[in-house]
């Protein structure tokens, strides 16, 4: 009888923890609680604000470091101005895992999208709500209150290698916009000075010129 007890106090321990591993295996992921972004340092950089200690991918994505191996990501300045104004956003899930170059997310302004590329290998561990909700936010504040979601990057360090060098984003920003130009002019938009020539230029070109500067500026 003994036995017996022992045996079924065992099955009952061992059924007990199968179940508490099942459920946290099956458990809806956590999200991170983020801190409030802190307000971006900008420095001028070849004629334009830059945001010291930030790092951007040529797809025009950026990230900066949000403490151990979490990083935050936007999308750049450059982006928004060609955009003009976002009608809405889609983000990769939480916890999914995004390598760098893949996609991360996507914007819309009036049937036209652009996916952006993750700047980092890493898994997705918290999303910007507000952002979702205002698509706009990207717009009006791309480098704090815009961004867009937080990674965690193991391989941080080896990921920061393939992203534009510190020092030369100014420069990089720059020559995109000579090359926007060139989508402008048609227009009669090019601007003497450099500057952008239509803020929102991508929803007043032919949708073949649209194409090309998706597939030139965020290599889509």
């Amino acid at each position: 009888m003994t036995i017996v007890l022992v045996l079924l106090t065992f099955l009952v321990i061992g059924t007990a923890t199968y179940l508490a591993q099942s459920h946290r295996l099956h458990a809806a992921p956590k999200e991170a609680k983020p801190a409030q972004p802190l307000i971006p340092i900008m420095a001028g950089e070849a004629g334009f604000d830059v945001p010291v200690g930030y790092r951007f991918h040529p797809g025009h994505t950026w990230l900066c470091g949000d403490g151990g191996e979490h990083v935050r990501i936007g999308i750049d300045s450059f982006a928004t101005k060609v955009f003009g104004k976002v009608d809405h956003l889609e983000v990769s899930g939480l916890s999914r895992w995004v390598r760098q170059g893949n996609r991360l997310c996507s914007i819309t302004r009036e049937g036209t999208t652009a996916h952006f590329m993750s700047p980092i290998e890493g898994v997705i561990v918290a999303v910007n709500h507000e952002v979702q909700r205002d698509p706009n936010l990207i717009v009006a504040d791309p480098y704090k209150d815009g961004w867009i979601c937080i990674v965690k990057s193991p391989d941080m360090d080896i990921n920061l290698k393939n992203l534009l060098p510190q020092g030369l984003v100014g420069t990089w920003m720059q020559n995109g916009l000579r090359r926007l130009q060139a989508f402008a002019a048609p227009l009669g938009a090019a601007t003497a000075d450099g500057g952008v020539p239509i803020d929102g230029l991508i929803a007043h070109v032919d949708p073949d010129v649209r194409c090309g500067m998706i597939h030139e500026f965020f290599l889509n």
